[in-house]
């Protein structure tokens, strides 16, 4: 890689609107790994561009920094992600999204039908705790799926 294919962390900030810091904080999370100089000082790809703004975009989207990793694992460093590596990306995180949009539809739906009864049927109630049988597993809440 040419020397004037790489940027400084500085370069980089300006190109993405992130700070150095967060630059730092995404470079500890993995999600960009750049060469270092003689003088061990940092340098990135261009490609590394569009990889944040991969980052920024999944964070808007409500993704976790795992799953944003996940989905740039299989991308090379250093080159520019093609066409193939971006439909990839977004096919799985589309299905993430779908399945979290059915996890709160599920819970939109338990919701309505507590409202609904107004606790009125402890049988049927999927909160009621009979003799505290939750408890047994643990602490924290583990009934809403």
């Amino acid at each position: 890689m040419k020397a004037s294919d790489l940027l400084t962390i500085g370069e980089l900030a300006r190109r993405t609107g992130l700070s150095v810091p967060a630059i730092r904080f995404y470079e500890d999370k993995g999600l960009v790994a750049p060469l270092r100089t003689g003088g061990n000082q940092r340098r990135f790809p261009r490609a590394d561009i569009r990889r944040l703004s991969f980052v920024l975009i999944a964070q808007k989207l409500g993704l976790s920094l795992t799953e944003i990793a996940t989905s740039l694992a299989g991308l090379p460093q250093g080159r520019t992600p093609n066409a193939r590596d971006w439909e990839r990306i977004s096919h799985e995180v589309r299905h993430r999204l779908t399945n979290e949009i059915a996890r709160l539809e599920r819970i939109r739906a338990d919701l309505d039908g507590c409202i609904g009864c107004g606790c009125l049927s402890l049988e049927r109630c999927a909160l009621y705790n009979r003799d505290d049988r939750w408890g047994r597993g643990g602490v924290g809440p583990r009934v809403l799926r």
